[in-house]
């Protein structure tokens, strides 16, 4: 099976030119980092605008069947930042475990951290995160949830992420292990 993952940078500046991708890059480079599986990118640079969001989610999930989308950016209390509510919306299952152990483990550096708005949701088969657009808490976020993003896809019927685990230790319960 085919792996794919979107990555979506939501941000108006860096949509226009005025700011370089640099959030978006760097979750490229980070499950790059993880993978050991090949894995091909669907990308997007696009602004926060939430109708938008949502047709960009809806085609990473149910045209290019992606089974992870990664966005980053629009999660903060601004009027502007709306990814969560487009999340929610194109979503069939919220899975707000992942909002809190980002925040959580955010909180450890800046009390700013209870500003941020991250959700995860399931569409279909496609889990959808929603990550800051800082590239600093975008590792520390990853690095606090992604050892449970390969079970969650195994477990709606995605494709199997073989992880390099020098880099990400991921879980599976044992009798799952044997899906490879």
């Amino acid at each position: 099976m085919e792996i794919k993952i979107g990555i979506i940078n939501v941000s108006d500046r860096a949509s226009l030119g005025i700011y370089e991708d640099i959030p978006g890059q760097f979750i490229v480079a980070t499950i790059t980092e993880y993978l050991k599986s090949e894995w091909e990118k669907v990308y997007a640079v696009i602004p926060d605008e939430k109708a938008l969001i949502e047709q960009t989610l809806i085609k990473m999930a149910d045209v290019e069947n992606c089974c992870l989308i990664i966005t980053c950016g629009g999660t903060g209390p601004s009027l502007r930042d709306v990814t969560p509510e487009a999340t929610e919306a194109v979503c069939t299952k919220m899975m707000p475990g992942f909002g809190e152990l980002m925040r959580s483990t955010s909180l450890q550096f800046v009390p700013t951290a209870i500003l941020s708005r991250q959700t995860a949701g399931i569409r279909n088969q496609t889990v959808i995160i929603n990550l800051p657009g800082k590239p600093k808490a975008i590792r520390q976020c990853l690095d606090a949830v992604f050892p449970a993003i390969p079970y969650c896809i195994d477990l709606i019927g995605g494709p199997f992420l073989e992880c390099n685990e020098n880099i990400i230790s991921v879980f599976r319960p044992k009798e799952d292990n044997t899906k490879k």
